[in-house]
């Protein structure tokens, strides 16, 4: 192989790294979108979006053709955040209609103990378990049109019916109770009595609140949007609040 020869393929060598590294780039972002997890620059501030969508997905697999949130994924996601020294603010946004209670309870707790920026935002629905996950963020937020679904711990499959198992229910019931009155403005004897209110849920006991209601009792710190949540992330960052 002549010396023209040797240079050419060293050029095309060059060229086709390049090439994957930019079909890497590509993938992993698209892979980003994909699991509904994107950082972005705000003012010269990166903030990670995550979204928490369709049902929370615990210890079980769920169909295939239900839209879940695995909490597997989300967990280290959320480890990986509070350990990065760039990303200075977090963004959840919410669309859930709940699902496993200790899955949730287990990202809820995560949300509400780390020391990076975050801010909650409610958008479709904020139902059963996502309440917990809604209220653990520093400052939660809700649009106008958001509802809320409130009401007592339900399990699927065979129940007994013991001693035990009444036990088993109420402590799980304390558990979110406790951390949605710690992580907000609502007592948790009105909390309970949005769980067990009747008359207002057919067939079940309950309460759904909108946005406006879902402040107005304390349970969500302030009715606004997208631009709102950013603003008050960009606004703690600035201030040096948090870590």
């Amino acid at each position: 192989m002549n010396q023209n020869e040797t240079k050419n393929n060293n050029i095309l060598n060059e060229t086709s790294s390049d090439d994957n590294q930019q079909d890497q780039t590509e993938v992993s972002n698209a892979s980003d979108f994909e699991t509904g997890s994107i950082t972005v620059s705000m003012d010269g501030h990166f903030i990670h979006c995550l979204t928490i969508i369709g049902q929370i997905e615990g210890h079980y697999i769920l169909p295939s053709q239900n839209k879940t949130t695995k909490y597997e994924h989300v967990i280290p996601q959320l480890v990986a955040i509070e350990e990065s020294k760039e990303i200075e603010g977090l963004l959840i946004i919410l669309n859930t209609v709940g699902g496993d209670v200790e899955a949730g309870l287990a990202i809820a707790e995560l949300l509400s103990t780390m020391k990076t920026p975050t801010a909650s935002l409610v958008l479709g629905g904020g139902h059963s378990i996502g309440v917990p996950l809604a209220v653990s963020c520093k400052k939660s937020f809700i649009v106008p049109s958001a509802t809320m679904t409130v009401h007592p711990v339900r399990m699927n499959g065979l129940v007994l019916g013991v001693p035990q198992t009444l036990s088993y229910f109420e402590k799980m019931q304390d558990r979110i109770v406790n951390f949605v009155a710690s992580n907000s403005k609502i007592s948790s004897e009105d909390f309970r009595k949005l769980m067990l209110k009747t008359g207002e849920l057919v067939m079940d006991v309950g309460t759904v609140l909108d946005g406006e209601g879902a402040v107005e009792t304390g349970l969500i710190d302030e009715l606004g949007g997208l631009s709102d949540a950013l603003d008050f992330l960009n606004d703690m960052i600035e201030k040096g609040d948090g870590r």
